[in-house]
């Protein structure tokens, strides 16, 4: 499996709450941008991220990452099925737990 499975690769993952447009790039980056915030991150956001990618088994996805804001996400992308499940812990370590879909820029 190649290092960096998800490099070069783009998303849109609606999770209802909150939607947002994910950008893979190499060196283990992630740019993404909220296109939806829903009272959590306000619309337009965008950070680049160190994110962590595991291949759980062709098209699905193991990602994490640490904001600015002191957040962590994590994600399970099945890429194949179109779901994304979110699990993100707050700074202030409050833990919010979200499902959606997740499809192809590309």
């Amino acid at each position: 499996m190649s290092q960096e499975p998800l490099a070069h690769r783009n998303f849109f993952a609606d999770l209802g709450q909150l939607s947002l447009e994910m950008r893979f790039e190499p060196e283990g980056q992630m740019t993404f941008t909220v296109v939806n915030g829903g009272g959590l991150v306000p619309d337009g956001y965008t950070e680049t991220v160190a994110v962590t990618t595991q291949e759980i088994r062709p098209e699905v996805f193991l990602t994490s990452w640490k904001e600015e804001s002191g957040a962590t996400v994590t994600h399970l992308e099945d890429i194949e099925r179109g779901q994304v499940y979110s699990r993100i812990t707050e700074a202030d370590g409050t833990p919010i737990a979200l499902t959606g879909t997740i499809k192809p820029l590309d």
